[in-house]
């Protein structure tokens, strides 16, 4: 197969594909040139994936997250906790098969070596949320009554005039998504409809569309009107997303704060649009509740699909089981099953177990060529 690269116009490259496909020539299927380093060694299929994230990423923490997967960090880390495991298993085997010249393993000593590999889990489920974050963004889907300055504070945090703000309640009637980066993560900030019990059909379907993105959201930013006393659309909003990822800003301080005072909880921001240092408390709050207010670490690898996070957790789970186990008055030999599930679950990670479909749907995601 020829690889054609073309440079200049634009124009002049597509009239050069266009005569080469009249020719017979093919184009490239998506992700054929990474699928043929893969299925050539070149290439693991966790590297794959974080090509087609790198192409993907919006921030350069995304990108960064993305590139630290390509070096075959993880799969050592995980091949190196199963071969921990498969040594367990031979002593247990070796114990139960040659009683007389093989001592059955202590279980303390057992358990002192499968923490370590717990931990080492627990570790890459951390850092995979966070890469998870870095890579996909945040939604924060800001929320309220009716003119308590949602538009204001999404124009605020973007810096620039991007919803229209009116003294008038209802102004909002659709869904305003916009980006903005903290701490090197991207956050969809989505500016919905004022939620109140009296409105007409076309504000009633904005409120509709502002439930599905609250519901949707990682973290719920509650804008209320500090300045007045607390509205019954307020007090329901407050308790209806108290049980959730939220965070509580009472807005217009300069007018007053007697709705603030009213509010006992520990998590609010009492503040003015018009003030940077409330804009700062504010991305201070989203880095606090997204990912743990330190900027994230990119550079580890970590777990990226959604088989990977399900093999660790079934591996955590396999592992709890058998310390359990040791802890009890039950034969040693017991824990092998739950050894051999954790080894198994792992091998789905390091690609001893790759199903079909998994490699289908990491090139799946490839645009032409790459």
């Amino acid at each position: 197969m020829l690889e054609l690269q073309v440079h200049g116009s634009p124009i002049v490259a597509r009239e050069i594909v266009r005569a080469l496909l009249a020719c017979g020539a093919r184009l490239a299927e998506p992700g054929e040139f990474t699928q043929r380093a893969f299925f050539n060694g070149k290439i693991d299929l966790r590297g794959a994936a974080a090509v087609a994230d790198v192409i993907d990423a919006e921030t350069r923490s995304a990108a960064r997250a993305a590139l630290a997967n390509l070096g075959g960090g993880l799969t050592a880390t995980v091949e190196a906790a199963r071969g921990t495991l498969s040594e367990i298993l031979q002593e247990i085997a070796a114990g139960i098969d040659f009683p007389d010249e093989v001592p059955e393993p202590q279980r303390a000593e057992v358990e002192a070596r499968l923490a370590p590999l717990l931990a080492t889990l627990k570790e890459l489920r951390r850092d995979g949320e966070i890469g998870r974050i870095v890579r996909e963004g945040l939604a924060v889907a800001i929320v309220g009554p009716p003119n308590a300055g949602k538009s204001s504070l999404l124009n605020a945090l973007l810096g620039t005039e991007r919803a229209i703000v009116s003294d008038l309640p209802g102004t909002t009637r659709d869904t305003i998504e916009e980006r903005i980066v903290v701490q090197g993560v991207a956050v969809r900030l989505l500016d919905t409809a004022g939620i109140r019990s009296h409105a007409d059909r076309l504000e009633a379907a904005g409120i509709e569309r502002t439930e599905r993105a609250l519901s949707g959201a990682a973290i719920a930013l509650l804008v209320v009107d500090g300045s007045t006393p607390l509205t019954s659309e307020a007090a329901r909003l407050l308790e209806r997303t108290g049980g959730r990822d939220r965070i509580v800003y009472f807005n217009k301080a300069d007018l007053g704060t007697i709705g603030a005072r009213e509010y006992a909880g520990a998590d609010a921001v009492v503040g003015s649009v018009r003030n940077g240092a409330t804009l700062d408390a504010l991305r201070a709050a989203i880095a606090r509740i997204g990912w743990g207010g330190e900027r994230p670490d990119a550079s580890r690898p970590h777990l990226a699909a959604l088989y990977e996070f399900e093999a660790v957790n079934a591996a955590m789970d396999a592992l709890e089981s058998a310390c359990r186990t040791l802890r009890s008055a039950q034969p040693l030999d017991f824990i092998s099953t739950d050894l051999q599930r954790a080894f198994s679950a792992l091998g789905h990670v390091s690609e001893q177990v790759a199903a079909e479909e998994i490699v289908d749907g990491i090139f799946s995601r490839f645009c032409i060529g790459k």
